[in-house]
C-alpha cells in the first residue's frame, strides 16, 4: 500500500473542502485525521457551520485561508469551481438532511463527491442524487468505514472464494447505550439532531447505525435482500425516532436454481447498557463461519465445518490479498477506526486520481461504498420504518 501511494502522491495532494465539521461536531474532525493520514488529501476551503460566524471561528482554528471560508456551503460550490486552484473533492459532513443539497450543489459544479452516510434523510432524494451522480460521471464515495478495515477485506474475499460454501445465516449486531436517557433534552449536539426526524430523516438507531450493521453484511457476503421484517422502538419517553431495532431478513437466492435463500438478523441500539460501539458480524455457510468484532478488529476467527477454529490475523498468516493492501503496519501492532476510515479516504483518493485521467479507471481492487450502496441503505430504513408500523409485516425492499 505505502509503494503505491508514493506513485500516485507524486501528483500532489487532492486539494478538498468540507462542509459540516465545525466546532462542536464530531464526524468532521474524523473525517480530517483520515484524509490526511496518507497524505492524499489537503484540506484548503470550508463552510464548517451554517452559522457564518462559527464558520469562520472554525477555519481559523483548521488554519485555513480566510477567504476560503465561506458562509454557505452554495458560495463555497460557485466560487471554489471558479477557481484554478479550487477544490477537486469535497468532504459532505452535515446531519443528515443537508446531504442532498450539499451533494447536488459540488456535482453540478463538478466536484468530486465523499458523503458521510446515510446517503440522504429520504428516499426519494437519495434516488435523485444517484441519478446526478451518474448524470455528472464524478467520483461519489459513501463513508461507510467499517468496509475499510483489513479483516473486513478478508472476509469478503474468503466468501468470493466460496471458503464458507453456500451462505445459510447472517448475523449482524450494533449496540451502543449513549441515548439511554434523554440527552437531547439537554441540547447535547450529536443527540439533539440524530434524534429529529426533520434532520435524521424516517430513522433513528437504524439510520444513524443499523445501516452500517447493514452495510457491513451487504459488503461481506455480497447477497441482496429480498425482504424484512422489522419491529422498531422508542424506549426513550418522548423520543421522536427509534432507538432500538430487530430487524429479520430474507435474502435473495445468491444464483438462480442455487435453491434456498440466506437468512438474517440485523439488532441496532443505542438504549443497550454496557456497549460503547458493539459492531459485531456473524456469517454462516454450509461450508464454516466467520466471525467479526469491531472492538477487536485486527482478527477474524474462521471456523471450517468439522475443524478446530482457526485465528486469522490482520499482516498474519492466513490473511490474503485484500487484506493485505489495505493494511498499514505489520502484525502485532493494532490498527483500528482511524484506519479504517482513512483506507475509504485512500481508495477515494486512487479513483479521484484515475479520473483526472481521460476515461481512467481505477484499478479492480479499489473498493469504496457508492451512491447505490447509499441509495440501499436509505431503502433499508425505510422498509424498517414501513413494516413496524404494519406490526412486524413482512415489506419487499
Amino acid at each position: 500500500m505505502a509503494i503505491e501511494g508514493r506513485k500516485e502522491r507524486a501528483e500532489g495532494p487532492i486539494r478538498y473542502g468540507m462542509v459540516g465539521g465545525g466546532q462542536g461536531a464530531f464526524i468532521g474532525g474524523v473525517h480530517r485525521i483520515a484524509a490526511r493520514m496518507d497524505g492524499e488529501f489537503q484540506l484548503v476551503a470550508g463552510a464548517l457551520s451554517s452559522n457564518p460566524e462559527k464558520a469562520k471561528a472554525s477555519a481559523a482554528e483548521l488554519g485555513l485561508d480566510p477567504a476560503r471560508s465561506y458562509g454557505s456551503l452554495q458560495e463555497m460550490a460557485k466560487a471554489e469551481a471558479k477557481r484554478p486552484d479550487g477544490i477537486e473533492a469535497v468532504a459532505i459532513v452535515t446531519p443528515n438532511h443537508m446531504h442532498w443539497p450539499a451533494a447536488k450543489a459540488f456535482l453540478e459544479a463538478g466536484i468530486h463527491v465523499i458523503c458521510d452516510k446515510p446517503l440522504t434523510s429520504t428516499l426519494a432524494d437519495a434516488r435523485k442524487l444517484s441519478a446526478l451522480v451518474e448524470k455528472s460521471g464524478k467520483i461519489f464515495v459513501l463513508t461507510h468505514n467499517y468496509t475499510g478495515y483489513p479483516m473486513v477485506r478478508q472476509a469478503r474475499e474468503m466468501v468470493q472464494k466460496g471458503q464458507l460454501g453456500e451462505i445459510r445465516v447472517i448475523q449482524a449486531e450494533y449496540p451502543q447505550d449513549w441515548l439511554t436517557e434523554n440527552i437531547e433534552a439537554s441540547g447535547q449536539k450529536q443527540a439533539a439532531w440524530r434524534t429529529d426526524p426533520k434532520q435524521s430523516g424516517a430513522g433513528g438507531a437504524t439510520g444513524d447505525i443499523g445501516t452500517h450493521a447493514y452495510n457491513l453484511l451487504r459488503f461481506v457476503t455480497g447477497l441482496e435482500l429480498d425482504s424484512l421484517a422489522a419491529d422498531l422502538d422508542a424506549f426513550v419517553p418522548g423520543r421522536a425516532l427509534d432507538d432500538n431495532a430487530h430487524v429479520m431478513l430474507r435474502f435473495k437466492p445468491a444464483a438462480k436454481g442455487s435453491g434456498k435463500g440466506a437468512k438474517g438478523m440485523v439488532w441496532a441500539s443505542q438504549v443497550a447498557v454496557g456497549h460503547e460501539n458493539g459492531l459485531k458480524l456473524r456469517v454462516y455457510g454450509t461450508k464454516g463461519g466467520i466471525e467479526w468484532v469491531q472492538a477487536d478488529p485486527n482478527y477474524l476467527w474462521f471456523t471450517p465445518f468439522g475443524q478446530p477454529r482457526q485465528l486469522i490475523t490482520r499482516a498474519g498468516a492466513g490473511a490474503g490479498p485484500a487484506a493485505g493492501r489495505v493494511t498499514r503496519v505489520p502484525s502485532g501492532h493494532p490498527e483500528g477506526y482511524l484506519e479504517g476510515f482513512a483506507n475509504i479516504y485512500a481508495e477515494a483518493a486512487r479513483a479521484i486520481r484515475a479520473a483526472r485521467r481521460k476515461g481512467g479507471k481505477p484499478a479492480k481492487d479499489v473498493v469504496y461504498p457508492t451512491v447505490q450502496d447509499g441509495v440501499e441503505g436509505v431503502a433499508f430504513v425505510e422498509a424498517c420504518v414501513k413494516s413496524s408500523a404494519k406490526n412486524g409485516a413482512w415489506v419487499k425492499l
